[in-house]
């Protein structure tokens, strides 16, 4: 879902402005949880203690998450954001370890490498161009990945305490009240007579699917596995964009493409691999307990 974000969003951005499709994206995201929670029966509530977590949550996953993503993107090249976006599980990583949320277990870090050395392998390091000129996008694109793996890492306390449509709808929530007063004013200077239909849907699909569908999913997903095994899963992201290339332009698939899928997926199943169950291990340990 995350991985058709930025195909779909070169349709949406033809005609509507950066800011102004971040606040679309993050109002109708609001909306969309609002409605959700309403059919379910309600929208569950955060204690006062936890608002500082929320508001903070919103703000590194949401608001500066978008913002810094989509201008960064404006001032380098797809190549390199791409690339950046591989230091996301590695942040991850860090920051939990630092909040003891998760384990520097070598398994995990392997695992990271790994899969961090596909997407590496599936650019292709002669492609990517660092220079004067993309260093201010670059910058920007890292600030992204850092504030987006802080996320991951200091929200999985919320997603164990609360349910996952709790905790999104009043993320969200609170980042509409960042994003629709700069979005308001953007999309006042456009013609909205003139967007066509073709960019109202893919508008409606960044909400529903990337948005709304990708970010329950990843909390919901935090309430159940570590903040690294969560971020992990983002070295697919370039995978399924380059996989589904063939399909939409045309493009043939390589040999380059096959191994770094290989890579990304070993890494994947590096970092998720379970040993034995607790339950298991308890029993082999002391089997005697097993009779009671």
């Amino acid at each position: 879902m995350f991985a058709t974000w930025p195909i779909v969003g070169k349709i949406a951005l033809r005609a509507v402005p950066t800011v102004a499709l971040v606040a679309f994206r993050v109002a109708g995201a609001a909306l969309a949880f609002i409605l959700i929670g309403a059919i379910r029966g309600r929208v569950g509530t955060i204690q006062k203690r936890d608002w500082p977590l929320l508001v903070a949550s919103s703000l590194l996953g949401v608001v500066l998450n978008q913002w810094l993503f989509v201008k960064g993107l404006s001032l380098t090249t797809v190549i390199n954001a791409t690339l950046l976006g591989t230091t996301i599980p590695i942040f991850t990583l860090l920051v939990s370890i630092t909040l003891r949320t998760d384990r520097a277990a070598l398994r995990r870090i392997l695992g990271i490498l790994l899969s961090a050395g596909g997407v590496v392998y599936l650019i292709g390091p002669g492609s990517v161009g660092f220079s004067s000129a993309t260093r201010l996008g670059d910058l920007l694109i890292v600030s992204n990945s850092l504030c987006y793996g802080t996320y991951i890492a200091i929200s999985k306390d919320l997603m164990t305490r609360y349910s996952a449509l709790t905790v999104i709808t009043w993320i969200f929530i609170v980042g509409s009240i960042a994003t629709m007063p700069v979005g308001v004013m953007s999309i006042s200077h456009v013609p909205l007579a003139s967007v066509s239909a073709t960019v109202w849907l893919a508008v409606a699909y960044i909400v529903v699917v990337p948005t709304v569908g990708a970010y329950y999913l990843n909390a919901w997903a935090l309430g159940r596995v570590t903040p690294s095994t969560v971020a992990v899963y983002i070295y697919l992201q370039p995978l399924i964009a380059f996989s589904l290339a063939p399909l939409l332009l045309g493009e043939k698939l390589n040999w380059r493409t096959i191994v770094a899928a290989a890579l990304i997926f070993a890494g994947v199943l590096v970092v998720t691999r379970r040993g034995r169950s607790r339950a298991i291990r308890d029993v082999s340990e002391h089997p005697e307990a097993f009779g009671h």
